[in-house]
């Protein structure tokens, strides 16, 4: 039997068990370290003992519903490998867009920055990576997720604060932009949670109170004493948020632009306010 036709039979399985079938050979090619070609070539050989035994293995987790990134240890963003485990969320591709958007909008040399709620430092570390200059501030709530961020900002050789803070309870000083991707799905949308995200990651990072919105008040009701005169924020959101998320921006600042922007999907995605 061919690497190809047993890998062709775990997928069926991880199918049936509701499971992405690309998954298996994702994660068999990062943690053999082999490029595209070599995997394509490999898939026509006789399947060994010991690709068996890996590939089964990697099925069993996959089948417990544990996501490809926590098995392989790692996730990219924008340009970074960035260790991931059970103490955050995997990086998301819409989270990129997040800091592409801070980016396009922010070409100043030296600003301060506050990112509340970093989780694995994705959103900081990226800032910090294509603006050394940027004095960036990371808080969380999880003491857990702040160690493994620092971890990554080591290994990154990115230099950073870190800060354990419920939003702005431990942070003082002003910032010209604060960013946050926030817990915010609610609990009458658990269903559409895919079940390795609900069974893995880290649900004091996904769910929040007040149908999603605890979080994005905080920071609109408190945000007016941290940002300075031109100060700027940048939120990613919920698909179905964006009208809420900015009216409360709206009450706390009645004469600021507040933008709803939509990701690659089409989707409501972030809202950003500023001076203008």
């Amino acid at each position: 039997m061919t690497l190809a036709q047993y890998l062709a039979e775990l997928e069926q399985e991880l199918v049936a068990a509701g499971e992405e079938a690309e998954s298996l050979s994702f994660v068999y090619q990062a943690l053999n370290k082999l490029s595209f070609t070599d995997f394509v070539l490999k898939l026509r050989t006789e399947v060994s003992q010991e690709d068996r035994k890996q590939l089964k293995a990697i099925q069993e987790q996959l089948l417990a519903h544990k996501p490809a990134q926590y098995i392989i240890g790692s996730s990219d963003f924008l340009g970074l490998s960035l260790k991931v485990d059970e103490r955050v969320l995997i990086p998301r591709p819409e989270t990129e867009e997040l800091v592409e958007l801070i980016l396009s909008e922010n070409p100043e040399s030296s600003l301060s920055v506050l990112d509340i709620g970093t989780g694995s430092g994705a959103i900081a570390l990226a800032l910090a990576n294509s603006r050394p200059d940027w004095k960036i501030t990371a808080s969380d709530l999880s003491n857990d997720a702040l160690a493994l961020a620092a971890e990554n900002a080591q290994f990154c050789n990115l230099s950073l604060t870190f800060v354990q803070s419920d939003c702005f309870e431990a942070i003082s000083g002003s910032f010209d932009i604060i960013v946050s991707n926030p817990p915010y799905i609610s609990e009458a949308d658990k269903d559409e949670v895919g079940l390795n995200v609900l069974t893995s990651e880290p649900h004091m990072a996904l769910f929040a109170e007040e149908d999603g919105y605890a979080v994005y008040r905080k920071i609109a009701g408190q945000a007016e004493d941290y940002l300075t005169e031109k100060g700027k924020i940048y939120l990613e959101i919920g698909y179905k948020q964006g009208d809420g998320v900015a009216e409360l921006l709206k009450q706390s600042f009645p004469h600021k632009r507040i933008r709803i922007l939509k990701d690659q999907f089409g989707k409501d995605r972030m809202v950003a306010m500023d001076n203008g």
